[in-house]
C-alpha cells in the first residue's frame, strides 16, 4: 500500500517525487487508539499548551477524577469545576469539556464504530459543533486515529510551512490556494501533508533539495466592493434632501450678502 501511494504522489507532483526521494517510504505513526471521547477530550487538553504541561494535567485528572482510568462522560458530568479546576483545566476548558460529555451522551459524538462508517465531512461537521474543537483537531482525528488517507488540514502551520520551503516560495501559501494544489494529491492527501511535515525537518538539517520546478499557485479571486455611480449618489442625496421637514408657515428668505468692510481709514478728531 505504501509503495501505491509512493508512486501516485510522485507521478502527480515532480516536486513532491523529489521530497519523497529524500525523505524516504512513507510511515505515518498511529497514535494510541482511544475513544472519539477521550481523544477529543485530549485534544482540548493540548490546547495552547505545551505537550508537556497538557500531559500533566491529564495525569492529575485520571488519578484524581478517574482512580486511575479516564473519566466516562457521565462521571465527568458529575465532577464539580473545583475538582476539575484542581487537575488544572481552565473555566473555558471546564465547559468545552462539559459540552463534550453532554454531545457524547446525546449522540452527537458518535461512537468508534458508528464513526467509521462516516464521511470525512460529516464527521468534521458534526465534531466541530462541539464547544472548543474545531476543524484541525477533527483532522487530526482523522489522520491519526481513523487513519483516514485523503485528509489534508491546509490550516496547519507545519503543512503550510513545509510547502513553502518544498516548492521555493517567498510566502506562506494561503490554505485555499494550498487546497486547489492538492487535488493532485488525491485520494493520499493525508501521506502528501506527512511529507510536507517531513519538509521542514529536512530543512531544518540542511538536507532539504530546491524544487524541481519553478510553482505557480492558483490565483484567488479578490472579492471587490461594488461601488454605487455616481449619479446614483447624486440621486439619494437629493432624496434625502428632499425628505427634510420643514415648518409650517415658514417663509424662505434670501440671505443677505455679508457687508463689506471698508478700507478707507477713519478720520481723526
Amino acid at each position: 500500500m505504501s509503495h501505491a501511494i509512493v508512486a501516485h504522489l510522485g507521478d502527480a507532483d515532480p516536486v513532491m517525487k523529489q521530497l519523497i526521494a529524500v525523505a524516504g517510504p512513507f510511515a505515518m505513526a498511529t497514535r494510541e487508539e482511544h475513544s472519539p471521547f477521550e481523544a477529543l477530550a485530549r485534544a482540548i487538553a493540548h490546547q495552547q499548551l505545551h505537550g508537556k504541561a497538557a500531559q500533566s494535567i491529564l495525569n492529575r485528572f485520571i488519578a484524581s477524577c478517574g482512580q486511575g482510568s479516564f473519566p466516562a462522560p457521565e462521571a465527568l458530568l458529575q465532577l464539580t469545576d473545583v475538582a476539575l479546576r484542581a487537575s488544572g483545566f481552565s473555566f473555558s476548558k471546564i465547559a468545552a469539556l462539559r459540552d463534550l460529555a453532554a454531545k457524547t451522551l446525546s449522540g452527537v459524538v458518535p461512537h468508534r464504530d458508528a464513526l467509521h462508517e462516516l464521511s470525512d465531512l460529516d464527521i468534521i461537521e458534526r465534531l466541530t459543533a462541539v464547544r472548543g474543537i474545531g476543524r484541525w483537531t477533527v483532522e487530526m482525528l482523522l489522520m491519526f486515529q481513523l487513519r483516514r488517507p485523503d485528509v489534508l488540514p491546509v490550516a496547519d502551520f507545519g503543512v503550510r510551512y513545509g510547502f513553502r520551503l518544498a516548492y521555493g516560495l517567498k510566502q506562506m501559501p494561503a490554505p485555499k490556494a494550498l487546497a486547489m494544489f492538492g487535488v493532485r494529491w488525491a485520494p493520499y492527501r493525508s501521506a502528501a501533508a506527512w511529507y510536507l511535515w517531513r519538509a521542514v525537518d529536512l530543512a531544518r538539517a540542511g538536507q532539504l533539495p530546491p524544487p524541481a520546478e519553478v510553482l505557480r499557485l492558483p490565483r484567488l479571486p479578490r472579492k471587490r466592493r461594488k461601488l454605487a455611480a455616481p449619479a446614483t449618489r447624486k440621486a439619494k442625496r437629493g432624496a434625502a434632501s428632499s425628505v427634510r421637514p420643514k415648518r409650517s408657515g415658514a417663509r424662505t428668505r434670501a440671505r443677505r450678502p455679508p457687508a463689506r468692510r471698508s478700507r478707507v481709514p477713519a478720520k481723526k478728531k
